[in-house]
């Protein structure tokens, strides 16, 4: 019988090892924001009218994302139509020096959006976002859906 457990242990320790191995993937958080589309609205807009509210959910590995300088820009939206970027200041989110990781939302108001081409009654575009913390760590970009802009 003792021949039979000392054989038993062994397998029991692996399979517990598997067992642990197979539980929710855990991803690693960097110090460079990670960013995800979340919405846009109104949709569709009209033109020289409605503010357009773009509105993103970010991870931060370290807790330096923001700015509390009234000057410094970190957030960056591209209009596919033209290529015009507006920037942003994202406020201050965790104090200095926390290393923490913080998560949320973010919502950009654009200026009511005109048209490219003034023959059109109705255009798309879409915009690229990105955003950058206090050490200069680049986010991943994001697009978001199609906005539709009508006359």
């Amino acid at each position: 019988m003792k021949a039979v457990s000392n054989l038993f242990i062994p397998w029991l320790a692996l399979l517990a090892l598997l067992l642990n191995g197979c539980g929710k993937e855990q991803t690693a958080i960097g110090d460079a924001p990670n960013i995800e589309f979340v919405s846009i609205s109104p949709n569709p807009a009209i033109k020289y009218q409605d503010e357009v509210a773009v509105t993103i959910k970010y991870t931060d590995g370290n807790g330096d994302l923001g700015e509390n300088t009234p000057d410094m820009k970190n957030a960056f939206i591209t209009d596919s139509r033209n290529n015009v970027t507006y920037q942003f200041r994202i406020p201050q989110q965790a104090p200095d020096d926390a290393n923490i990781i913080i998560t949320g939302q973010l919502t950009f108001l654009l200026a009511p959006q005109g048209f490219v081409d003034d023959n059109n009654t109705s255009e798309t575009t879409k915009y690229t976002i990105h955003i950058v913390d206090r050490a200069g760590n680049e986010s991943n970009t994001v697009e978001t859906s199609t906005l539709t802009i009508n006359k």
